[in-house]
């Protein structure tokens, strides 16, 4: 197998952006470990995430070698690569990848014209994007597995929010530029007779 070169920037096809947390890491799980930053790519069906598999195929080959031909030891391995159809969560897809990216660093992020994004309303779980990743080994406390590094982030274009909120412009209706019947004698009674 072939790895990657490690000067080339391992970039992801194009995914949607599910757990947004770019801006400012999230707190660990375990209480003993350190916050990060991340998201969650959820890749269209049929996505060739063949140099991503190839990638993290060559980070297991690096870390373990000839200890991945035991079959029980390769049935333990956590894979990076999951159907999104394992989760109830608006957007994903069954039979379609997902995989979860995190960085204790906060990672670089750009719009599409490679500016930086700053307002933190630019990016969010919705969007699409592509992403400058890296795959490692791991092996703590029984779990074994590979994970997927989180180096930097493009928008490359919007998309429908998710987590079920309704963007302003869908909710609202211009307001009426005429002043309220009764003006500032209207009293709090009167609202709510």
């Amino acid at each position: 197998m072939n790895a990657p070169q490690k000067k080339e920037p391992l970039i992801t096809p194009e995914f949607r952006v599910s757990f947004a947390h770019v801006f400012r890491p999230q707190p660990a799980l375990d209480p003993a470990g350190k916050p990060k930053y991340g998201l969650t790519m959820l890749f269209p069906v049929g996505a060739d995430l063949s140099k991503l598999k190839q990638a993290a195929a060559w980070a297991a080959t690096e870390k373990w070698g000839d200890k991945l031909k035991d079959l029980n030891f390769a049935k333990r391995l956590r894979s990076p690569f999951r159907d999104q159809g394992e989760k109830e969560y608006e957007g994903y897809v069954k039979g379609a990848i997902f995989i979860n990216a995190t960085a204790q660093q906060k990672p670089g992020l750009v719009d599409a014209q490679v500016q930086p994004i700053i307002e933190e309303s630019q990016f969010y779980s919705g969007c699409y994007a592509i992403a400058n990743v890296n795959f490692f080994a791991y092996e703590q406390k029984g779990n074994v597995g590979i994970g997927c590094g989180l180096n930097n982030v493009q928008k490359r274009r919007d998309g429908e929010p998710l987590g079920g909120r309704m963007n302003p412009e869908q909710v609202f209706v211009p307001a009426d530029p005429s002043p309220v019947a009764g003006g500032a004698a209207a009293t709090a009674g009167a609202l709510f007779s």
